[in-house]
């Protein structure tokens, strides 16, 4: 299979055989799986002919691509389920056509066609859903709506400091354009170069961040989107007790009440200011002790990673048998030396020990470095039969140490028996005063023709023990259809019957991506 169709990179990043027959002998003492055969990537696949094309009118027909390759891309995220399958040649459904609209009347179109042909549509960002949020699952004919084209800094506000972005503008064509104002938008997800802001709204995404201004909602200032019903478009306001929010309700509704085309972004100037330091905690409970001890203080790191003893040394960034707290503060103007001192004076009384501190040093420089290779690396795995995959949730801080041990000890559990064995590590992405968001990686050997099952198991285990435990079934990763059996059943009733009479109010025909948050 293409590496276009299935790579987080470019040409230039897809693993050679070379390279993954080297590295497969550091697995078994790096992460305690043995190496497997590297795949041979499947060949490009070969799809029946699209349906959809002649039902198309001409004014539509030169948005479209029917091309095998452009249509298996787009039936994908960037899960490990996604992998594999992509991989494997095994991408289930995919859409049978792509269209590209160029401006906000294609949409338009695009939707009053999908209605009258009753053709599912499922809006495409940057394709980066680890949650089955852009594949067509058990969707017949559905067309993917790739926003791509609909991309670009539309106008800046210098008075308030906010800028208008059209939903398909990737990350870094989005700092690009605001870099000659002195302005950022001072959100970066793990998926930034591949992610867009139509995307982060839709999936209600966090930033790489940990405190403050994180979440896309921290953000948004107004929202623009296309509805099979019609326009919907909030009034830029700093706030608004005017009723439920409307920006508040496609924050997170995952193309399913309206094709996101334009957003209103809070921005602020580039820190003026920077400083780190790396600690270290016998655990992770002390290390979260620490961590709150920081929040309940009123400071606001923007780097606030801890990481328990074994993933700080699978990433590199502390190989001593004990927790690591990387933390940064950024400032606009004073320096953020003071409150960096004041962090580690709080954290010493938590039972934390410095490592370094003032500067970028080794052990943070390493924690950074694995993270931005993290979805290079994880291609590596997977084609070395290794079972790789990640989970977020969020919870209080009075739940955190159970929680933590109980998803810790279900996700090995079911490891042991479904893979013979593997690792579970954890770190804390996100903190606020009143708790945290655990992110749990799970390592294993997989088994040839049983990878996507095997995580099936796992993953049911894990978000058993996790939504017993307290916490939601996702943090900043959205619902997708991989969520759905839990979210619906952590959400009230009487919410799921509102959200759906929403759903039937904006999107009658039922279009708009169906099988996501709802049915």
């Amino acid at each position: 299979m293409s590496y276009r169709v299935w790579g987080w990179g470019g040409p230039a990043d897809e693993p050679v055989r070379a390279d993954l027959l080297a590295l497969g002998p550091t697995l078994q003492d790096a992460i305690g799986v043995q190496a497997q055969t590297p795949l041979t990537p499947a060949p490009d696949p070969r799809l029946p002919a699209s349906r959809r094309l002649g039902s198309l009118p001409p004014s539509l027909r030169a948005l479209a691509s029917d091309d095998p390759v452009d249509r298996a891309r787009h039936g994908i995220g960037r899960s490990y389920r996604d992998l594999v399958g992509a991989i494997t040649g095994a991408t289930g459904d995919v859409p049978d056509l792509v269209l590209r609209p160029r401006v906000e009347q294609d949409v338009v179109a695009v939707l009053d066609w999908a209605c009258d042909q009753r053709v599912p549509v499922v809006p495409f960002g940057g394709g980066t859903s680890v949650v089955g949020g852009v594949e067509p699952r058990g969707l017949d004919a559905a067309v993917s709506l790739d926003l791509s084209s609909l991309s670009g800094l539309v106008e800046v506000d210098e008075v308030s400091r906010a800028v208008r972005l059209r939903a398909g503008t990737l990350g870094p064509d989005a700092e690009d354009a605001l870099r000659p104002h002195g302005l950022t938008l001072r959100f970066y997800p793990q998926s930034f170069e591949r992610s867009t802001v139509g995307g982060w709204v839709a999936t209600r995404a966090a930033g790489h961040f940990s405190t403050g201004p994180t979440h896309v909602d921290d953000l948004v200032e107004s929202v623009r989107a296309v509805t099979p019903s019609g326009t919907w478009e909030s009034r830029r306001l700093p706030g608004s007790g005017a009723g439920p929010s409307p920006d508040r309700l496609l924050l997170g509704s995952e193309g399913t009440l309206g094709v996101i085309t334009e957003a209103w972004l809070r921005a602020q100037p580039r820190p003026a200011s920077r400083w780190a330091a790396t600690l270290a905690a016998p655990d992770l409970a002390t290390g979260g002790r620490g961590v709150r001890a920081l929040l309940q203080a009123g400071l606001l790191p923007a780097t606030c990673r801890l990481l328990d003893p074994a993933e700080a040394s699978l990433t590199g960034t502390l190989a001593t048998g004990e927790a690591a707290l990387v933390l940064g503060f950024e400032s606009l103007a004073a320096p953020a030396a003071s409150d960096g001192e004041l962090a580690l004076e709080l954290c010493r009384g938590e039972g934390l020990r410095v490592l370094e501190s003032g500067g970028r040093g080794a052990a943070g420089q390493a924690w950074r470095s694995s993270f931005l290779r993290a979805p290079y690396l994880r291609e590596s795995l997977v084609l070395l039969g290794v079972l790789v995959e990640t989970f977020e949730t969020a919870v209080t801080w009075d739940r955190f140490d159970a929680l933590v041990a109980a998803v810790t000890a279900a996700t090995r559990d079911a490891l042991q028996q479904v893979c013979g064995g593997g690792r579970v590590t954890c770190r804390l992405t996100h903190a606020y005063v009143d708790g945290c968001a655990p992110y749990f990686t799970v390592l294993a050997p997989s088994r040839r023709g049983c990878e996507v099952a095997q995580w099936d198991d796992v993953k049911a285990a894990a978000s058993e023990a996790l939504t017993a435990a307290g916490g939601t079934i996702t943090h900043h990763h959205a619902v997708g259809r991989d969520h759905r059996p839990w979210y619906d059943r952590q959400r009230p009733d009487p919410f799921a019957l509102a959200l759906a009479g929403a759903k039937a109010a904006v999107d009658p025909a039922g279009v708009l991506n169906p099988g996501v948050l709802m049915s």
